[in-house]
C-alpha cells in the first residue's frame, strides 16, 4: 500500500516540472510582435474614413494619358485665316484694304512677342522682326506716297510693298500666333506633321486663289452684292445666259 504523500509535495515522477502561468494581457497600446513575413497594413489602415492611396502610375502610363496637341485645331485656324485674301486677289486682283489692316495689327502684335521673347537666338529674333515690320512699312509708305498714278515709280515701291507684306507677312505672322498660342509647338511635333499643317494650308491658299480667278463660273454678281463686296471686274449677271 502506498504511503500518503504530504500536503504540498510534489508528485512522484514529476519532480522539476514547472507549474504553468496564465498569460498576461499586454497594456492597451503596446505593440504586438508581427511574425516573419507577416505584411504589415498601411497607417491608418482599417479605421472608420481612412482612405487607401492608390500606387503612383509608371512612366509608360503617364505618357500614354498624355493629351494629343492640337494640330487640327492649328490647321484649321491657319486655313480660315488665308482662304480669304487668296480668293480677293484671285477675284479682284489685289488684297482688300481692311485685310492688310488686320495682318498690320497682328504683325505688330507678333513682333512685340518676337522682341520679348527670351528662347529664341538673336539672329533669328532680328529675322522675324523684319519679316513682321513690312505690313508697317506698307502702311507709312502708303502716307508718304500721295500718288494713284499707276505707272508711278512710288506708287509701284507702295504695290509692290503690300506685295510683299501679303506674301511674307501673313506667313510669319501665322507662325509667330501659333507659337504665341502653343510655345511648344517645335518641340511636340515632328517634322512630318509641321509640313502637314504646311502643306494643307499651302493647299488651301492655292484652291481659293483659283477659285478667286474662275468666280464667273460658280457665282454671280448677286452673291457680291449681297455680301456686302464690290463687284469683280468679270462676274456674271444673274439673269445671263448659261455658257455653251
Amino acid at each position: 500500500m502506498p504511503a500518503p504523500v504530504a500536503a504540498g509535495a510534489p508528485e512522484p515522477g514529476v519532480a522539476g516540472k514547472p507549474e504553468p502561468v496564465a498569460a498576461v494581457p499586454a497594456p492597451a497600446g503596446t505593440p504586438q510582435p508581427v511574425a516573419a513575413g507577416t505584411p504589415v497594413p498601411a497607417p491608418g489602415a482599417g479605421k472608420p474614413g481612412a482612405v487607401a492611396e492608390a500606387p503612383a502610375p509608371s512612366p509608360a502610363h503617364a505618357d500614354s494619358g498624355a493629351q494629343e496637341p492640337p494640330v487640327g485645331v492649328i490647321m484649321v485656324g491657319m486655313a480660315l485665316v488665308a482662304w480669304w485674301p487668296a480668293f480677293t486677289l484671285g477675284a479682284w486682283g489685289e488684297v482688300f484694304w481692311d485685310d492688310l489692316m488686320a495682318l498690320w495689327a497682328a504683325s505688330v502684335a507678333a513682333f512685340v512677342f518676337v522682341l520679348v521673347e527670351k528662347r529664341r537666338p538673336l539672329w533669328r529674333k532680328f529675322a522675324s522682326a523684319f519679316v513682321l515690320l513690312l505690313p508697317s512699312v506698307w502702311v507709312a509708305l502708303s502716307f508718304i506716297v500721295r500718288t494713284h498714278r499707276e505707272d508711278d515709280l512710288a506708287a509701284v515701291i507702295v504695290d509692290l510693298s503690300a506685295f510683299a507684306a501679303v506674301i511674307l507677312g501673313i506667313p510669319f505672322t501665322l507662325v509667330v500666333l501659333v507659337r504665341v498660342i502653343w510655345p511648344d509647338f517645335r518641340s511636340e511635333t515632328t517634322r512630318r506633321r509641321r509640313w502637314l499643317i504646311v502643306s494643307v494650308v499651302a493647299g488651301v491658299v492655292a484652291i481659293s486663289f483659283t477659285l478667286g480667278l474662275n468666280q464667273s463660273r460658280f457665282l454671280n454678281c448677286e452673291d457680291f452684292t449681297l455680301s456686302g463686296n464690290s463687284l469683280p471686274p468679270d462676274c456674271t449677271p444673274l439673269d445671263a445666259p448659261a455658257p455653251d
